[in-house]
């Protein structure tokens, strides 16, 4: 258990001041404390606090990492998924792992224990209303306090409001909406429905899935569309329970995800996004965790090469530009996919469930073998022949 930091009120000025403690917050807290920046930490809750999640936690995100996360936190080992729709299911397995089930609320924790690690200060309980960009400084005002630092990473997710000073919000059609329940059941019974796979239900939201995955002694069980498209998650959650048997009421809890691969401001003079509230999201299987490791890490580097070089500030300019070498195009592409088929459901759906290349060849992609540029190529020349099954 975290305990408060009252002191960090104290300095009169932060090389950097990280606004939550995300993967995303985490991430960049590290690389920052490594490189001896003066930073601090704040995060609204108390950790370890509840994260609404599936827990998929990709190979592609644990490669950003640089340490091992215990084997404790890995409740499940995944190697393939099983997919549904229209009472078509079609099940595909790896021979290597593409990811991991893990509970957030630990994972998230241990997370920001490897940043804390570094020297940087952390604050819990405290939420940020409001910041202020001058021409030497932010000014981060807290409810408790005002603190001030050369540098500001906005890393509160997506549902956070402070990205909207510098940018318009989401339209109904950038965003999506998740619901999730947590379902306690015996391991022995998850391991008799599915073991080492994810179940995922194509056609249970518009430009969405439904899903259940096994963790340890429960299954995450959730929706997620986008926002224009689903006006009751509520109600296409109950619908998705019942229909899978799970016909007591459970704790129901939403959240939004932006769709990734639209463009959208990122930065301004001194004040970065990462992960969510950068809009940094897989927009096609909902993966958020490696892009805000990999943002957060890209905008500490960024900053503290800034600050240790003496560099222009105009050099803030490559946290976007790196950010689309190491990940924009998978993003965009996701988003294509997504379009690609929600848009045909019948026929990619149809396709998804009916050839198990298709599904084997996806696998790929979260196990970093496989781009989804790469997979769309490969994709499209077989779809004609599905078109008169």
């Amino acid at each position: 258990m975290f305990h408060f930091l009252l002191f960090a009120g104290n300095k009169n000025m932060y090389d950097l001041i990280i606004i939550g403690g995300g993967p995303s917050g985490s991430a960049a807290g590290r690389v920052a404390g490594k490189m001896g920046l003066e930073t601090l930490l704040i995060e609204k809750e108390k950790f370890p606090r509840y994260k609404p999640c599936g827990g998929g936690f990709s190979e592609q995100a644990m490669s950003y990492l640089d340490f091992e996360i215990p084997q404790h936190i890995h409740e499940r080992e995944i190697y393939g998924a099983r997919v549904h729709f229209k009472g078509q299911i079609i099940e595909k397995h790896k021979d290597y792992r593409i990811a991991t089930i893990v509970t957030r609320s630990v994972l998230d924790e241990y997370l920001l224990n490897k940043a804390k690690q570094t020297g940087i200060e952390i604050i819990f309980g405290e939420k940020v209303i409001d910041y202020i960009e001058n021409h030497d400084y932010v000014t981060v005002h807290t409810n408790n306090i005002e603190y001030k630092a050369k540098f500001v990473i906005i890393a509160e997710g997506s549902q956070g409001f402070l990205k909207n000073k510098i940018r318009e919000k989401d339209k109904k059609h950038e965003y999506g909406i998740c619901m999730v329940t947590e379902i306690e059941e015996n391991n022995e019974i998850i391991d008799e429905y599915i073991h080492n796979a994810i179940d995922i239900h194509f056609g249970v939201a518009n430009l969405g899935y439904g899903w259940i995955f096994p963790h340890e002694s429960y299954y995450s069980v959730g929706i997620g569309g986008v926002a224009k498209y689903l006006p009751n998650p509520r109600r296409t959650m109950i619908e998705f329970l019942r229909s899978n048997g799970f016909n007591e009421k459970y704790k129901l809890r939403g959240h939004i995800i932006p769709a990734g691969g639209i463009k959208r401001t990122i930065a301004s003079s001194r004040v970065v996004f990462s992960g969510d509230a950068a809009g940094f999201v897989d927009s096609f299987f909902g993966e958020g965790i490696a892009y805000a490791i990999k943002s957060g890490q890209i905008a500490a580097d960024v900053i503290s090469d800034i600050i240790l070089n003496s560099s222009n500030l105009s050099s803030l300019r490559k946290y976007e530009l790196r950010c689309r070498q190491e990940f924009q195009d998978n993003l965009k592409y996701s988003l294509m996919l997504s379009r690609m088929m929600h848009r045909f459901p019948n026929i990619f759906f149809k396709i998804f469930t009916s050839d198990e290349d298709v599904l084997d060849k996806y696998l790929e992609v979260p196990a970093l073998k496989c781009t989804y540029k790469d997979y769309i190529k490969w994709l499209v020349p077989r779809i004609p022949q599905f078109l008169f099954i």
